[in-house]
């Protein structure tokens, strides 16, 4: 055994034993050039905006960044009317993005505050192997109460994931994962304006129940963008002109094709970072496979932008199966009858289930869960939820980028009425 490994196996446990006195580093000073949600500043890239979180704060140490996560279980709310017991990191699911350079040298203490033991990967990072995060392959499992520590000089730029190797069945389940951003060191040859992180995942929170279930290989019941369900997702808001990026990481388990509306952007990088421009190319729906992540590029033109996966049943909340199909059929009299037995019931699906999209905040379901779609629009009911959200570009912005609410179209560019149901023929 070398003197260094003496050293390094002596630090990790005393860092053991005072992982409990540790102070995560979002409650320590960090360093004059930390990361932050927001602009751009004298650093040499845009910082991003991880939309409904943050970037973790770091301190530096001896030229040493060193950034603090702690692995815990934590309340969430998907949206107004759903929260669940899930496990995460310091106090969020996701865990806040990790945002560095290439080039810099990092350490990342993990408290394990879990009631089992875990770990930490570095999702498409290259590093040492006994950095790697793998419990019984390249590392002892880090116990209840343990802090340990992964330390490595990042020698790639590009958009990665964190998230456990230790009983990833139940902890990636219930929402242990997170973004972890690396920014070249010379700079982007073509710079980015707004540069937005979003992370894809399932989760089976079954209707009235409060922690998700570990178990559902493919039947989930809501799909979330960072872990909101849609009206409670951030929309992604932006100037007239200026160049977006939107970094998707999937680590749920489906592929998703993700569609922006009004624009052809270019898919431009991945985890293995931003591609030489020849390789770019223009799509306006662009598959993220499991474990995958991709970045895609645009510049912003005015109005409200859907952006959503492609897949019907993930743009819904908390998704039922099984369930007979009654499109077709004459209800009529069976609402009556079933409220007998089930107060509340709605009967549905005779002509379809968009009806159901102007009662759905009205609709009464089981305790702690969420309507399919309960959104609203400056046209009515928004027959959307789970993986949706609205990219918002305007001429004028404010300086934080807060939302600027409903787009106000130009005079005669709304669609419109030209015939009254009453004159329209079939067919014609």
């Amino acid at each position: 055994m070398s003197r260094r490994n003496i050293v390094l196996g002596a630090g990790l446990a005393g860092l053991a034993k005072i992982g409990s006195l540790v102070r995560p580093a979002a409650a320590q000073t960090p360093s004059a050039d930390a990361p932050s949600t927001g602009e751009k500043s004298n650093l040499p890239y845009t910082r991003v905006t991880t939309l409904n979180g943050h970037t973790l704060p770091f301190r530096l140490v001896d030229g040493v960044k060193e950034f603090h996560l702690v692995a815990e279980e934590v309340e969430h709310e998907f949206a107004p009317g759903s929260k669940a017991k899930c496990w995460g990191y310091n106090g969020s699911t996701p865990g806040p993005t990790i945002e560095a350079v290439e080039g810099d040298r990092i350490r990342i203490l993990l408290t394990n505050n879990l009631p089992e033991q875990t770990s930490m990967h570095w999702h498409g990072i290259l590093l040492p192997s006994g950095m790697d995060g793998i419990v019984g392959l390249t590392q002892p499992p880090i116990l209840p109460g343990e802090t340990w520590a992964y330390e490595f000089t990042l020698r790639q730029h590009g958009t990665h994931m964190y998230h456990p190797h230790a009983d990833e069945m139940t902890q990636m389940a219930l929402g242990m994962m997170g973004m972890f951003i690396i920014h070249p060191k010379a700079g982007e040859p073509l710079p980015i304006d707004r540069d937005f992180v979003i992370l894809l995942h399932n989760w089976a929170l079954h209707p009235g129940t409060y922690r998700p279930d570990p178990s559902i290989m493919t039947e989930f019941d809501l799909w979330t963008f960072n872990s909101k369900v849609f009206p409670a997702i951030d929309a992604m808001v932006v100037r007239s002109g200026q160049r977006v990026r939107i970094r998707i990481g999937n680590l749920s388990m489906w592929n998703h094709p993700i569609h922006l509306h009004g624009h052809q952007f270019h898919v431009t990088g991945s985890d293995g970072g931003r591609w030489p421009q020849t390789l770019w190319r223009p799509e306006v729906t662009e598959i993220v496979g499991v474990g995958q992540t991709r970045d895609i590029e645009f510049v912003a033109t005015p109005g409200d932008w859907a952006f959503h996966c492609h897949m019907s049943h993930h743009t819904m909340n908390a998704m039922g199966h099984g369930v007979p199909n009654t499109l077709g059929v004459d209800q009529s009299g069976l609402e009556t009858q079933l409220h007998k037995l089930l107060p509340g019931y709605m009967a549905m699906g005779q002509s379809g289930m968009a009806e159901h999209a102007e009662m759905a905040s009205m609709m009464r379901g089981p305790a702690n869960t969420l309507p399919m779609m309960g959104g609203k629009g400056p046209f009515g009911a928004l027959d959307m939820g789970g993986m949706f959200t609205v990219v918002k570009v305007r001429d004028e912005i404010a300086a934080d980028y807060r939302d600027p609410g409903w787009y106000q179209h130009p005079h005669g560019t709304v669609a419109r009425r030209v015939a009254s149901a009453a004159k329209t023929k079939k067919g014609g």
